[in-house]
């Protein structure tokens, strides 16, 4: 059984420095923000940190406070089971109702944040609201 939540992610741009990375894990961390989920893109000189925190608010404030420009977004966490197809069923079941899935990532699991045997997936859709009336159907 899957479970799909509304959720934000803030993203930042960040230099392609050692030290970075940890300066805003510490910060959060700091902060007593806890990580969900994470994805970084190289692009060179930088690069795109996209994080789910357990309070975004703070997370946002606290980076901005660091001199970072953060965007915020809408996701979907999904927690699914870790088998074969499970990914491809609900790229189906948007793709069927005209629900773009701009980009994903995933996370498995047999210890902490998730159930043993199941994954965390971050999802950007084109439409955020009609993408969790489609998957909690």
């Amino acid at each position: 059984m899957s479970h799909f939540l509304f959720d934000k992610q803030l993203s930042v741009v960040l230099e392609n420095l050692p030290g970075t990375l940890a300066e805003v894990c510490s910060s959060l961390a700091d902060a007593g923000v806890n990580i969900i989920a994470l994805s970084i893109a190289d692009m060179c000189d930088t690069g795109e940190l996209r994080v789910v925190v357990s309070n975004w608010k703070r997370a946002k404030a606290i980076l901005e406070e660091r001199g970072y420009d953060v965007l915020e977004s809408e996701v979907i966490v999904a927690e699914m089971m870790n088998e074969p197809g499970a990914l491809a069923d609900i790229a189906q079941r948007l793709a069927k109702n005209r629900v773009n899935v701009e980009y994903v990532y995933c996370s498995a699991s047999t210890r902490g944040g998730t159930r043993q045997g199941e994954v965390m997936a971050v999802i950007k859709v084109s439409d955020t609201a009609r993408a969790l009336d489609v998957l909690n159907k």
